[in-house]
């Protein structure tokens, strides 16, 4: 049996197989009645998708759709969906997708009322304020990957495509107004894609539970979430049909993302540059750089994991916790080396950079430098 549940943290979550057929009434309970369904290229022929059009479309909310998005979306992706948005007169966007179409759908709503550029909203101090917060739309995120958690959370990621950074943009009311989390939507994903997100969620709470800064709540969070990965995402990719333990994941990645209010650290400071430049699946990249960056916080993290392991499943405290991820990795045909996935050595004085100004850094529990966020990188290449 699937379970199902209704919850309201971090925001309004609707969860549970089928729950997709509730769009209609999540956009009525949003205030949304022309929306904009925004998702990504891949996705936009997909069964799934043109089932949710459908479900709006019966209902007399159109079916309107915006899909130019890229795996890593830019601010050209952000320009034509916001162009879209205001030249169907819309009001309000789902969000549809894995990380890609989440962030950029809720990116649309943010800006289709700004008129600054997006770049004067990074999540730095508080640039946020400078947004008009009457002029954002609500926006409504269905999830169809269990990895990123993006919705759950009120940022989102767009790279910048002069510079090839990925930058953070923040604002509290980029949160989904609802979710709609219904684990029939991951079943048709690809190996490569289950195992990717799936990683990119225990990621997420492995930072979380190694970052130093102090969210009780966020910790417990991230460690639950690591259990039922590692229950969970073996079963997700073996039996692509488990409901039980889609929807294991899929309460996972929301997690993860709810824990990493606590901080992330060097893996997504590793991973976001890479990304940028060579194109590679964040959550894959995530896992190859995890191994490196275990070695480096060892000093301070061997202990939280030390208690950690045994109600994880997992035998020899820190040390068998980072074995466990080396044979975890390999589970899933994840490459031992970002060398696997494209990077070359060449770019690590950019990538060093690059690594070093994302706001990630600031929750690892090692300070970074650029010595040490140099030798990570000469490992992990």
């Amino acid at each position: 049996m699937s379970p199902t549940a209704n919850w309201s943290y971090p925001t309004s979550i609707r969860f549970g197989a089928g729950r997709i057929a509730e769009l209609p009434g999540a956009c009525t309970a949003a205030g949304i009645t022309r929306p904009l369904l925004v998702t990504d290229k891949g996705l936009a022929g997909l069964e799934i998708t043109e089932r949710a059009l459908e479900i709006l479309d019966t209902a007399g909310l159109g079916r309107a759709i915006f899909s130019e998005v890229d795996p890593n979306p830019n601010e050209k992706n952000l320009a034509a969906g916001v162009k879209a948005y205001r030249d169907g007169g819309h009001d309000g966007v789902i969000a549809f997708g894995g990380g890609s179409g989440l962030d950029l759908g809720k990116m649309v709503a943010f800006m289709a009322g700004q008129t600054r550029p997006v770049w004067d909203f990074e999540d730095i101090g508080d640039w946020w304020t400078r947004a008009d917060a009457d002029a954002i739309a609500p926006n409504i995120a269905v999830p169809t990957t269990a990895g990123t958690g993006s919705e759950v959370g009120r940022a989102s990621v767009i790279t910048n495509s002069a510079t090839h950074e990925k930058k953070i943009i923040f604002h509290p009311k980029v949160l989904p107004a609802i979710v709609i989390a219904d684990p029939e939507l991951t079943v048709g994903m690809p190996k490569a894609i289950t195992a990717g997100t799936g990683l990119d969620a225990f990621a997420h709470c492995v930072e979380a539970f190694s970052s130093p800064h102090y969210h009780p709540m966020s910790h417990g969070i991230a460690l639950e979430g690591m259990r039922l990965v590692i229950e969970n995402l073996p079963r997700a990719y073996d039996t692509p049909g488990d409901i039980e333990a889609r929807a294991n994941m899929m309460s996972a990645a929301a997690m993860g993302a709810t824990a990493f209010q606590k901080g992330l650290g060097a893996i997504h400071a590793m991973s976001h540059p890479v990304g940028a430049i060579w194109g590679t699946h964040h959550g894959t990249t995530n896992a190859v750089c995890m191994p490196a960056v275990l070695e480096l916080n060892a000093p301070v993290i061997a202990e939280r994991f030390d208690r950690a392991a045994g109600y994880l499943g997992i035998d020899g405290g820190f040390d068998g916790f980072r074995k466990f991820v080396d044979d975890f990795n390999a589970r899933f045909a994840i490459p031992g080396k970002l060398s696997d996935l494209g990077a070359t050595g060449d770019r690590i004085d950019d990538l060093v950079a690059m690594a070093l100004r994302d706001p990630s850094c600031g929750g690892n529990p090692v300070e970074l430098t650029e010595a040490n966020m140099r030798a990570l990188f000469e490992a992990a290449i």
